[in-house]
């Protein structure tokens, strides 16, 4: 018995041994000629409403099993509300076959969506290239529909002796669907609310060389319904395909992504709003190290949001909003300082033709933006 509990004993202790416990904070200030982004920036002393606080804990009961969650709590514009601390992520991962040449694993609970080359680190300041990412791909109007999902998924990874590594991820679920997608979808004045449905999302990924060229096929299938007291019901279908490569150098990458969006709604044509487009996305970004220290970048982001109607111009013909809410082409130069492995400072200008990805919420009269406007922020971000 005696043997027995010292045995436990040393098997709770091996297991706390693994826990790690990590979090961040940063703080943004954005200043903008027109237009409001983060909060009132077109003001004299622009917005201080960029905030992200996050604590995130880890633990290995087994080698073969760990658990692992972040709370965030995330300001960005708007009244607070959406500052309130969430899970971000949670999930116990088991891995069925872990070798040398081989992973096969399965993650429950609340996954970080497989889309793109940053949509699962997208929250982490110090794993973000800039202090936003290119709004046409990671939009943040709109960041609920692309961000986590409640569920499960299966992941699997080929270990290639050359060096390379192809993994796939396949995830069923249910998408975080929220008030933002609403006041995107300009149904935020309607009666009703969002409901997510059943979605299905995977990717495909190849690395070569340790990480020096990555490339990936990112798709997803989600859907959600707009639920109305006493009238038909709204069904949100939203289908993106992603194409990712990315080039890395020991003082510079090149990382460049194009999507297709096809997106509808059916059910709602009695107050006008069904629709059913296909977007289109894209950028091209290079990132160079010019001191252990330092780095900038310089990125072209391009965003439309009906390819049969890249101007807008029917859009704008058939609702009266500016035919700029239809588009958004974006130059943005940036630079980050990292003085200390814990502290960050990053600044970054960006000149926007367009409007496609401007936050509902802090402009919630469309015909008061201007098509073409500047905007610089700054960011200071802290980590543990």
């Amino acid at each position: 018995m005696l043997a027995l509990g010292l045995s436990t004993a040393a098997a709770g202790q091996d297991m706390l041994d693994t826990l790690q416990l990590h979090g961040f904070l940063s703080q943004g200030w954005v200043t903008t000629d027109h237009n409001n982004f983060f909060g009132p920036s077109r003001d004299g002393g622009g917005s201080f409403k960029f905030t992200e606080i996050a604590a995130n804990a880890s633990l290995r009961p087994h080698h073969d099993l760990l658990l692992s969650a972040q709370v965030l709590s995330r300001r960005a514009g708007g009244d607070g509300r959406d500052a309130r601390p969430k899970l971000d992520h949670g999930v116990v991962d088991y891995q069925f076959v872990s070798s040398a040449s081989r992973t096969l694993g399965l993650q429950a609970g609340r996954f970080k969506n497989p889309f793109g080359l940053h949509n699962q680190t997208r929250d982490v300041p110090f794993a973000r290239p800039g202090i936003l990412l290119p709004q046409s791909i990671y939009f943040d109007r709109a960041r609920s529909l692309a961000l986590a999902a409640d569920g499960g998924t299966v992941y699997l990874e080929e270990r290639i002796p050359d060096g390379g590594a192809l993994r796939a991820q396949v995830g069923f679920g249910r998408v975080q669907a929220d008030d933002d997608l609403e006041r995107t979808l300009r149904l935020d004045p309607v009666p009703g609310g969002i409901e997510p449905r059943d979605s299905v999302i995977g990717q495909l990924l190849y690395e070569h060389d340790g990480g020096r060229i990555i490339a990936a096929l990112s798709a997803a299938r989600v859907k959600a319904r707009f639920e109305r007291d006493g009238a038909r019901d709204g069904q949100f279908d939203f289908q993106p395909w992603i194409v990712s490569f990315q080039y890395n150098e020991a003082l510079w990458d090149l990382t460049a992504e194009f999507a297709v969006r096809e997106s509808s709604m059916e059910g709602l044509a009695d107050i006008g709003a069904d629709f059913d487009i296909t977007g289109e996305s894209w950028y091209v970004q290079y990132t160079r190290r010019f001191h252990p220290d330092w780095q900038w970048l310089i990125r072209y982001d391009s965003l439309v949001s009906d390819r049969s109607d890249r101007s807008g111009r029917d859009f704008a013909a058939a609702t009266g909003l500016p035919a700029h809410a239809r588009f958004a082409h974006d130059w943005t130069l940036g630079l980050r300082w990292q003085p200390h492995p814990k502290v960050q400072l990053g600044a970054e200008y960006h000149y926007v033709d367009g409007t496609g990805w401007l936050p509902t919420e802090d402009n919630p009269d469309p015909s008061d933006t201007r098509r073409r406007w500047n905007m610089l922020l700054m960011q200071l971000s802290l980590r543990y």
